[in-house]
This record gives C-alpha cells, structure tokens and sequence, in this order.
C-alpha cells in the first residue's frame, strides 16, 4: 500500500486512518471513542514497537503518541518514524502528562508535529486532528 502524506486520500476515500500508540487501554479507548464519532478508522498499538510494525504495514493519514511507554517511547518511535522516507511527512500527535516546556521542545525536537497534555479534552483532541488532517469537524 501506498503512504499518502499529509492525511491527503485518494478521490472518493475521505475517511482517515489514525493509529493510537498507548501503554494505557482506557485512554486508547477514549482517543478511539473520540476519533470514530469524527468518522476516522482507528487502529491501536500498546508501545513504540507495535506502533511501528503497524505503521510499516498500513497507511495512516496520522499517529498520536504517548511519551511514556515500555520497551519503546513515543521520542523513539517519533525519531524512526521520521528516518523513514514513507513516514518523515506523516503528522504525529504527541500527548502526555509531561507538561513541561522541556518536554515539549524534546517532542518536536524527536518528530512530533503538534503536543497536548493529558488529560486531553475531546473537543481539543477533536480540533488538533482536524487541524493536522486539514479537515473541518464533522
């Protein structure tokens, strides 16, 4: 399959496809919940490596991230996404409980595209994803 950058799809396929990499079912399951009442496909990973294997298999228009995971952080995960050429133009979402100025400068710094601190309200969530999808809310 074929990586379309930016959340751009073919003509005739508006749904987008976002991958939620957390260590945490229920947020997973909140960002899910979220996405899908905005008409996005979701697909989940439980660490960097499972994000990353996905990511390597499917298209998705965007990923969100958390910092803090075993065996792989969201820095990480962020820095391999962006050493590959399919991946480096793909919008990454980071959200954490890390709210200091540090953390945010180290989450551009790995790759993120955009960084919100948890907890995340809907309606942020919402709006961020439409923002980096170039898209208006449902």
């Amino acid at each position: 399959m074929e990586f379309m950058p930016h959340g751009r799809w073919p003509a005739g396929q508006e749904r987008a496809r976002i991958l939620i990499v957390d260590d945490s079912n229920l947020v997973r399951l909140y960002y899910r919940h979220l996405l899908e009442r905005e008409g996005h496909d979701v697909e989940e990973a439980i660490n960097g490596i499972e994000g990353l294997e996905k990511v390597f298999r499917m298209r998705f228009s965007l990923c969100i991230v958390d910092v803090n995971m075993p065996m792989m952080d969201g820095h990480r995960f962020l820095l391999a996404l962006r050493e590959e050429a399919m991946t480096r133009g793909m919008p990454a979402l980071v959200t954490t409980t890390q709210a200091g100025e540090e953390d945010r400068r180290a989450a551009l710094a790995a790759g993120a595209t955009a960084y919100l601190v948890k907890p995340v309200r809907g309606d942020l969530l919402a709006l961020q994803v439409a923002a980096l999808l170039g898209r208006a809310l449902r």
